[in-house]
């Protein structure tokens, strides 16, 4: 008698190494497009959420799934607010050095916490305390290099994306609790988001599409879609905590791609910035309620 066990999927919490690595390649065709083809985020965001829009949306009528939901004004403002953070990211990553813009997106984590204790009345016991003081410590290290040499606009754009993206976080996880599933989040996001960019694009002028140009918006939106749907499945199969400590390797790549590449320069203080912010999200990640020594 054969028993069928479930195959075990052998990558694992591996597939957030490859969703770092398609979200580096993203960030890189986001700026190279900006630098060479003169698009604007407008434009970009555009590219990046129409493709998962189509995609998603092909998929889900495929599946025979529902796109009537009862929460469409939770689902509008988490779609508004996870745009326009998107948009100031996008920013900072075409007008500072790659490392720095993306390590800026990265504070959503930080501001999560903040938005946690602010909005939702949660605790915050001393560990926490002491991870948001690491945390904006980084965030004030990384910064002073920018603002010194008059990159402090887009400095704050890309902090105010990171603010914008906690806040649209702290919206997900409302909408689970109301029980919305994750495609149908991820799916109006970007189709709200391909809506306000294209209104965007169209205010300020949009680019001719060219031969030369064309590979990098497609690519945008491609890498974009692999890397959410490998890291969708990191967390479904892999260790929680492993996947969110993994998802930090896309600063590691993109500082790497941003010297090889690019040619970015990065000083000491925006390494060690960089250091405080990942090793602050990290910490964060980590649920101490359940260690019994941290337990009073």
């Amino acid at each position: 008698m054969q028993t069928n066990h479930p195959q075990k999927d052998l990558l694992g919490s591996g597939w957030m190494i490859i969703a770092a690595l398609a979200f580096t390649l993203m960030n890189l065709w986001v700026k190279e497009a900006a630098q060479r083809f003169g698009f604007g985020s407008g434009e970009l965001v555009f590219w990046r959420m129409g493709f998962a829009a189509l995609f998603l949306g092909m998929m889900a009528k495929m599946q025979g799934k529902r796109f009537a939901t009862p929460h469409w004004r939770a689902h509008l403002s988490r779609s508004v607010s996870g745009t326009l953070g998107m948009f100031c990211i996008f920013y900072a990553v075409m007008h500072l050095p790659l490392a720095t813009g993306v390590t800026l997106g990265y504070t959503s984590s930080i501001f999560l916490a903040v938005l946690s204790v602010l909005v939702l009345r949660e605790r915050v016991s001393l560990y926490t305390q002491a991870v948001l003081v690491l945390g904006f410590t980084g965030v004030a290290v990384l910064l002073n290099p920018s603002f010194q040499s008059g990159q402090e606009w887009a400095a704050m754009v890309g902090l105010f994306g990171g603010l914008l993206a906690g806040w649209a976080y702290l919206q997900v996880r409302e909408l689970s609790l109301l029980g919305e599933p994750g495609w149908r989040v991820v799916f109006y996001l970007s189709l709200v988001g391909m809506v306000l960019s294209a209104a965007w694009a169209t205010l300020n002028g949009w680019h001719p599409l060219t031969r030369q140009a064309l590979p990098y918006l497609l690519g945008i939106g491609a890498s974009a879609l692999v890397a959410q749907l490998c890291m969708t499945r990191a967390y479904k199969v892999g260790n929680k905590f492993t996947v969110a400590s993994l998802s930090y390797l896309t600063v590691v790549f993109s500082s790497l791609a941003g010297l090889w590449l690019l040619g970015d320069k990065i000083s000491w203080q925006e390494a060690g910035g960089m250091g405080i912010i990942v090793a602050s999200g990290i910490l964060s990640s980590i649920n101490f309620s359940r260690l019994r020594f941290w337990r009073r």
